[in-house]
């Protein structure tokens, strides 16, 4: 079944929201709508048109499938948090549904757990894609305590209302992405007379919004401060996804293991052993690297992303639909010029990252440094064809150039 999405929103075609087919392009109901809206403004009660408030609810296959339009690999954190999305806005929009007998469904906010560049970013905007739903991502590094120079946990609220463009009930339904939560872990034993601003006060702070609660934001950020208008936002319908790299996680599993092992004559464990023990986390070894224990409570799916391989990169480079191989190819057509790339090129881009250890993120970084000559004189070659060969990625050469017809390049 060959699945059609909304070319301004990126809806996925369904039978509460149907799409308007074009000259390959196609339109959805709701963008149909909000664009009468723009155009006409609001009519009248009789003639106002509502739109369904309610997001369109796929399965966890479905949701894991357009996963995989993006993200390469990393099939089980894919799996986990396909099935927690389902969970969380089935909860929301089908609990109605089922004769109430009191039992209240907990949210299913999930932590992802894994390397720089291994895609944790990525899943969240990509989910938030998905949904049609609003996306804030937070910086947990720039979070402190109320009353401390620096972001107040609220601010990440704000941002989400702000992506709604203030539609509170909106916003309601959205997500929030808090990266490098890790950075955040509270303080060893060893404690210093200085105050921890910006570690579990943090983390204290921030179980009220991500449990559920009804909370105060100032419309447009910033500090609060008396007789100040607020909005009331009730966050029992925000997704939470909860990011990190947990660098130093692996000597305490080790420990935990008994892998550390004095004398001669003992093999280390491979890479792929301490990946293998880095996907067995548990809340004890979290707890032990710095967050408290109720932040965990709050945080019940623990996913983990593998480290990105060489040959996962050479994937990345060109099979997603946004990958970045399309990218510039894209961006040298609209200047008529072909852009090709040889097979033993990406793997060697591939290869440069991995040395870097940057992971997937890492790939712009050399595409740019590679192409950043070409680009400049791009608007000469106009109507030629430019192939990417190994040596330009290793040994800086200049590409092959072969000049077409004038042709416009599609």
């Amino acid at each position: 079944m060959i699945h059609r999405n909304c070319s301004f929103c990126e809806a996925r075609e369904s039978e509460e929201n149907p799409l308007i087919a074009g000259n390959s392009v196609y339109i959805c109901k709701n963008c149909v709508f909000s664009a009468y809206k723009i155009m006409f403004g609001d009519q009248d009660s009789e003639d106002k048109i509502e739109i369904d408030s309610k997001i369109e609810l796929m399965t966890p296959k479905e949701i894991d499938s357009f996963l995989g339009d993006y993200v390469i690999g990393q099939e089980n954190a894919r799996k986990l948090l396909s099935v927690a999305v389902y969970n969380h806005y089935k909860r929301i929009f089908r609990s109605s549904n089922i004769e109430d007998d009191n039992t209240e469904i907990a949210k299913s906010n999930v932590l992802l757990i894994g390397p720089t560049g291994s895609g944790k970013t990525l899943m969240a905007q990509t989910i938030a894609r998905i949904l049609n739903v609003p996306l804030a991502i937070a910086d947990a590094t720039s979070l402190t305590e109320a009353g401390y120079v620096g972001e107040d946990v609220e601010n990440i609220l704000t941002k989400l209302l702000l992506a709604a463009d203030g539609d509170v009930e909106k916003a309601q339904q959205g997500i929030v992405f808090i990266d490098e939560v890790d950075k955040i872990s509270r303080m060893s034993e060893n404690r210093s007379i200085t105050r921890d601003v910006s570690g579990e006060g943090v983390q204290q702070a921030l179980l009220k919004i991500i449990e559920g609660a009804v909370v105060n934001i100032p419309p447009k950020g910033g500090r609060k401060h008396p007789n100040q208008d607020f909005i009331h936002l009730d966050t029992s319908g925000i997704l939470f996804i909860c990011g990190g790299a947990f660098d130093g996680l692996n000597d305490i599993l080790e420990k935990k293991q008994g892998n550390n092992i004095l004398g001669f004559g003992h093999d280390k464990k491979s890479k792929a052993e301490k990946l293998a023990s880095f996907a067995a986390v548990e809340p004890d070894d979290l707890i032990h690297y710095g967050l408290i224990p109720e932040l965990i409570g709050r945080l019940p799916i623990i996913a983990s992303l593998d480290e990105i391989s060489e040959e996962d990169m050479v994937h990345i480079l060109s099979e997603p639909k946004n990958s970045l191989i399309r990218q510039y190819t894209k961006l040298f057509a609209i200047d008529n010029v072909r852009l090709s790339f040889e097979d033993d090129a990406l793997k060697a881009i591939a290869h440069k990252a991995n040395e870097r250890k940057t992971g997937a993120r890492g790939l712009r970084a050399i595409l740019e440094e590679t192409m950043i000559d070409i680009m400049y004189e791009l608007p000469e070659y106009e109507g030629y064809e430019i192939i990417i060969t190994p040596e330009v990625i290793t040994e800086g050469e200049k590409p092959v150039f072969i000049k077409n017809s004038n042709k416009k390049i599609a």
